[in-house]
């Protein structure tokens, strides 16, 4: 289930500093959803070789650029920003709000950590808030949706702590590599909010490079985790991001999910590198028993044969030019097609223990200097 109004479509507003800035238009939504596309967003996104710091400065230059719009257009001259942690702490908000001319008066902090038992992630629980209590404040946050649990969580409680103090809200502006499921939870929470503070303006919500779905099962190949991995099908992706992986990068289509852990592959760097390697080691080791093509038009979004209306359509894509897209995405699935998957997943594992090795040897080099 995408979440998404079968009527809607990706709108060009225009580009900041090389980063596409388009807006989901439909006539049911009460929010403001954009999509960014820029080229540090598609090569983070797309590739999990790029980790650590160079994860964050990656999204800062699609960040700065939304920002600058958001300025313009009086949507964000001056905001709050809250952050949850552990992954909302990837976002690059304070340094991009600065490049951007956007005033920041008070920086808020909660914590939202996953309750653990015998290996089972059993609910979410707060044990740390830093709230500035003020009256019409524009909030705003940077974190991974996929279920949306922690977003249900963190910003109920920032409501509730609000209410409780005189504080009030005006505006929430979310920056998210994120699903679909961010769509009916904050159109959900905007009328909640109405309720308790009659002026709040509503989300203005941000994802990098589209709006994704997360696994409801297991998927074709029996190794995807449901409600966590994000997929294509279902969802609205940027054309430049559509075009950056069916013509840059040889097997992206077949990674895990679009962003796997983002706290991880910033803080946790050998943890990402061993989760992405098991991902390619169970992928390999069910490969044989894999119907690829299945498999194929389960990551690309559809099953062919399909025409190019149909194909716009699906993707949300019927205010944009983009035919030259939907012609270099047939070629590429006519050569994909007539590729074996363990090949693939042989290929990936070699070259992602290569960069692990030199992640390795330049940590002991800098280890050894200090």
């Amino acid at each position: 289930m995408s979440n998404i109004p079968q009527d809607a479509s990706l709108q060009l507003l225009g580009q900041q500093n090389s980063a596409s800035i388009y807006q989901l238009c439909s006539d049911g939504l009460s929010n403001r959803y954009y999509v960014v596309s820029g080229e540090g967003t598609r090569h983070l996104m797309a590739s999990p070789e790029v980790v650590g710091y160079e994860s964050y400065l990656a999204m800062k230059p699609a960040t700065t650029a939304v920002l600058k719009y958001f300025s313009e257009q009086g949507l964000a001259t001056e905001a709050d920003i809250l952050t949850i942690l552990r992954g909302g702490l990837n976002y690059p908000l304070e340094e991009c709000c600065y490049k951007a001319g956007v005033r920041v008066p008070n920086m808020h902090f909660i914590s939202c950590e996953r309750k653990i038992e015998n290996g089972v992630i059993t609910g979410l629980d707060i044990k740390y808030e830093k709230l500035h209590i003020a009256r019409d404040i524009t909030l705003m946050i940077g974190d991974i949706i996929a279920s949306g649990d922690t977003l249900r969580l963190c910003l109920s409680q920032v409501v509730d702590r609000l209410r409780r103090r005189g504080g009030s809200l005006r505006r929430i502006i979310f920056f998210t590599v994120g699903g679909t499921k961010a769509i009916p939870l904050m159109e959900r929470f905007t009328e909640d909010i109405r309720a308790i503070f009659p002026d709040f303006e509503g989300f203005c919500c941000v994802f990098y490079e589209g709006i994704f779905t997360v696994y409801e099962d297991k998927g074709v190949t029996g190794i995807n985790i449901p409600d966590i991995d994000f997929g294509w099908r279902g969802g609205i992706v940027a054309p430049e991001f559509r075009h950056y992986v069916l013509s840059f990068l040889e097997d992206a289509l077949f990674e895990k999910c679009i962003i796997y852990d983002g706290g991880a592959r910033r803080y946790e760097i050998p943890e990402h590198y061993k989760e992405v390697t098991e991902y390619w080691e169970s992928l390999l080791a069910v490969a044989p028993n894999v119907d690829f093509k299945a498999f194929v038009a389960e990551k690309i979004g559809y099953e062919r044969p399909i025409s190019f209306e149909a194909w716009r359509k699906l993707n949300g894509y019927q205010q944009l030019d983009v035919e030259k897209l939907f012609e270099l995405e047939q070629h590429y699935l006519d050569i994909v097609l007539d590729r074996k998957l363990e090949d693939i997943c042989q290929r990936r594992l070699r070259d992602f223990k290569a960069n692990l090795a030199k992640y390795l040897d330049s940590t002991l080099t800098n280890n050894q200097s200090e």
